[in-house]
């Protein structure tokens, strides 16, 4: 019998899930993941979340491969001898303040833009290593998933679709770019060999083959959009919503620099051309400060709200007391204050489905590329109200489903590793086939006073 491994790690959880050659998933494990504040920094606790992966790995038994998944930007160094320098940092932690203004100053934003693709947020990779003291001390930099990967089997590597959030990938050759490595005064062996979907990284020391998976959750979740043809936008929504559409080739115009696109490496030589915009993290952040209610009822009870106010996402990165900050901005803005939590909840899943349809019209304007139906996929798909929020604002039917995307996406390049289903077209056809998927129709409004 074949059985795969899914270790799929997020910003708020992590978990270990098998499944067949017909992506029947079971969860083998499920932990918590959030960072720490250690040492002056906000760090992910990379020993406990290696022991919780091994404890999956070893409820799972016999494998016939495992792949890894993360979330992006955030690295570990290592010292000549192969040793981690210190836990990650977090890429919510406040190291990286001014410096993308600093490096902006010195590169150009518009040059950078032009060899990387990427949007400028201020926790990509390039401004973390700017600010990261022990770059000089390190020799190798290992993003999440091949750090993982290098504790399983003692291979160093960096999977390129995970690569190319990190700024310091060519968008259009796919490979480091040892110009702007230079430039920025970084030594280019700090940069492993590159690796990509389907290769096989090494074996665990029982025998496992790990392989590389599109190891970037957001490239993961892409493979597993269940569309049948290319008039599709995506929306991968979770922690983060990153609404795009995939395209043959990288939109490198100045236009869409400063439309805030980024330009990610997908399987097979796509592209994720999206915009990140704060997804469901904040409404966890409200949860987390009512002392984490049901969301069922809360939900029910915000659907039956017109929406009276509505802020920008993009304004609550940072952790904290989100519902008070929520009713600052609105009270700023002029816009009527929510007073309790479901008008808290209708407020924040207005405001994201009005994010994705700016990103979506957006994406389609700058790239050319039509869209018929909008796919989303991950956690955010099982909040009903999310998604009819997203077909009314978009006027676009969204299919919402599968919500295990990332693994699903893991395993489906492991199964094609391994000649158990074809190219891309016959990985989304297997997930039409095998998962459940739920369709919202827009209505002809947007229900608001």
């Amino acid at each position: 019998m074949t059985t795969f491994a899914a270790v799929d790690l997020g910003a708020s959880s992590g978990r270990v899930i098998v499944a067949d050659e017909r992506l029947r998933p079971v969860e083998m494990r499920r932990f918590p993941n959030g960072p720490l504040r250690r040492g002056g920094a906000l760090r992910w606790d990379l020993p406990r979340l290696l022991a919780e992966i091994e404890a999956g790995l070893a409820a799972a038994g016999p494998l016939t491969s495992l792949g890894i998944d993360s979330w992006a930007v955030d690295y570990g160094l290592l010292d000549a001898a192969g040793r981690l320098l210190a836990d990650p940092v977090s890429y919510r932690d406040s190291r990286t303040d001014g410096v993308r203004e600093q490096v902006a100053a010195e590169l150009g934003d518009a040059e950078l833009y032009a060899r990387s693709g990427l949007q400028f947020l201020p926790f990509n990779t390039l401004y973390q290593l700017r600010a990261d003291p022990l770059v000089r001390q390190a020799a190798t930099m290992l993003l999440v998933p091949d750090l993982i990967a290098h504790h399983l089997t003692g291979e160093s590597g960096a999977e390129v679709t995970n690569a190319s959030t990190t700024g310091l990938l060519d968008a259009r050759t796919r490979r480091w770019s040892a110009e702007l490595i230079g430039r920025l005064g970084l030594d280019a062996g700090l940069f492993p060999a590159l690796r990509h979907p389907g290769d096989t990284i090494g074996t665990t020391a029982s025998g496992t083959p790990v392989v590389a998976v599109a190891s970037h959750d957001t490239a993961s979740a892409v493979v597993a959009v269940p569309a049948e043809g290319p008039r599709f936008a995506y929306l991968s929504c979770g922690t983060w919503s990153l609404a795009g559409v995939e395209l043959a080739a990288p939109v490198l115009t100045e236009e869409s620099r400063l439309a805030d696109f980024t330009n990610e490496a997908g399987l097979d030589g796509t592209v994720r051309y999206l915009r990140n915009v704060m997804g469901l993290w904040i409404l966890q952040e409200c949860l987390r400060e009512w002392g984490d209610p049901e969301l069922g009822p809360l939900l029910a009870a915000a659907a039956e709200l017109p929406t009276r106010a509505v802020v920008d996402p993009g304004l609550f990165l940072a952790p904290g007391d989100m519902p008070a900050r929520i009713a600052a901005e609105c009270r700023r803005t002029g816009r009527p204050e929510p007073r309790t939590p479901a008008e808290t909840v209708r407020c924040v899943l207005a405001s994201l489905a009005l994010a994705h349809r700016d990103a979506l019209r957006d994406a389609q304007r700058l790239s050319g590329q039509e869209v018929d139906v909008i796919h989303l996929v991950g956690g955010g798909a099982r909040n009903a109200l999310l998604c009819q929020l997203t077909a009314d604002a978009c006027g676009l039917p969204v299919l919402a489903g599968p919500a295990e995307a990332t693994a699903l996406g893991n395993l489906l390049v492991q199964l094609r590793a391994t000649g158990k289903v074809g190219g891309l077209a016959e990985m989304r056809a297997l997930v039409r086939e095998t998962q459940e998927i739920v369709a919202y129709e827009p209505r002809s409004f947007f229900p608001t006073v």
